[in-house]
């Protein structure tokens, strides 16, 4: 088993030798994982009364060639495993994950030739495990009865892949959760693409927290360069990250049962813990307002911004990192028998409005 642990030299690399890119790429080869990154940006204008007062931003990282903001993690880290040596030609990427960066991975390992196997779990929907097989990718389920005591599978997905890589030749295990490499690939993408769209005037930048790679690595790297810039967290109730209490919850891409080693809270400005009704009845409220079908996290994103631009009052600017697509959802999200099986009630217009102002933000 191996994932990366020694503090990166990336830190000190200068603008010039940042924005080169073919440090990362691999020697000689032109494949998919060039093409991430320098997303189109939207602007929210029907979901509701506060997108004409603020300027109300979505960066849909969906747009990547994979669909999901993961991909980038993938990329960075697989090639940085290579340069270490701890990824070779015919090794094997072993990870868990109940969706994106699982897709991640397999996208990468079929480009540059790796046998993928997934930890997965009953949580992980029937579309994200097709799309892995799709990839080539090998799927070992974790079975319920394995959950902790909140209901989440992450622990028991965490350690099966700690065991496989332990026992699997040439295999590497990246672990996301606390590989602290995760949020460098957005202090190489994201932030970068973020500062150069916005030279100047950016309010606040709001992220979804869960192996807090994307939300570290911009505020690590915006913060220095928008001294006054709001970088907001955000969670689904249910997970302990912002120390609001334990239940089982049914999102996937953000949230956790335990507290993500990379997350440092004292650069945020707040968080909002989102209920599930809440932020599913912003993703349909996207695809029937502003025709964007967008992933489960993404409801709780916008949600958060929708607040936060309330506070910040007229003429905030404020954006949103939309992680993925919502056609991996369909089945869940997107459908009524899901969602009334789960006991959620989608809400719209004005009760939609009046739940997320009833939002309280954390504050650290």
């Amino acid at each position: 088993m191996n994932y990366l642990t020694q503090s990166s030299s990336f830190k000190n690399f200068s603008s010039s030798e940042c924005n080169n890119r073919n440090r990362y790429k691999k020697i000689g080869s032109v494949d998919v994982t060039q093409a991430l990154g320098n997303v189109p940006i939207v602007r929210l204008g029907n979901i509701s009364r506060v997108c004409l007062e603020s300027e109300c931003l979505l960066k849909l990282e969906s747009c990547n060639p994979g669909g999901s903001i993961k991909e980038k993690n993938a990329v960075y880290l697989v090639t940085r495993a290579e340069e270490e040596g701890l990824l070779t030609p015919g090794g094997t990427i072993i990870e868990s994950s109940s969706g994106n960066f699982g897709v991640g991975l397999a996208m990468v390992g079929a480009a540059r030739g790796y046998r993928v196997i997934i930890v997965v779990d009953a949580k992980t929907a029937p579309p994200f495990r097709r799309m892995l097989a799709a990839y080539g990718a090998e799927l070992v389920d974790v079975p319920l009865h394995e959950a902790d005591e909140s209901g989440s599978m992450q622990k028991a997905r965490m350690k099966r892949a700690k065991e496989l890589a332990a026992t699997i030749p040439h295999a590497w295990y990246p672990c996301q959760h606390l590989n602290p490499l995760n949020h460098e690939a957005h202090l190489y993408y994201t932030a970068r693409e973020i500062e150069a769209h916005f030279p100047s005037d950016l309010d606040a930048v709001v992220v979804g927290v869960s192996t807090a790679g994307q939300i570290m690595g911009i505020a690590r790297y915006l913060l220095p360069r928008f001294p006054g810039l709001h970088v907001v967290g955000v969670d689904v109730e249910g997970s302990v990250i912002m120390g609001t209490p334990a239940k089982p919850y049914k999102m996937t891409g953000i949230g956790l049962s335990f507290f993500p080693p990379n997350l440092d809270l004292s650069l945020l400005s707040r968080a909002y813990v989102v209920p599930e009704a809440i932020a599913y009845s912003v993703c349909h409220a996207l695809a029937r307002r502003e025709g964007l079908l967008l992933g489960a996290s993404t409801g709780a994103i916008v949600a958060g911004g929708l607040h936060l631009a309330r506070d910040l009052g007229p003429d905030a600017r404020i954006l949103m990192i939309n992680p993925d697509r919502g056609d991996r959802y369909l089945e869940t999200v997107y459908d009524a028998n899901w969602l009334s099986h789960n006991g959620f009630a989608l809400m719209e217009g004005e009760h939609l409005d009046d739940a997320i102002a009833s939002l309280s933000p954390v504050y650290f």
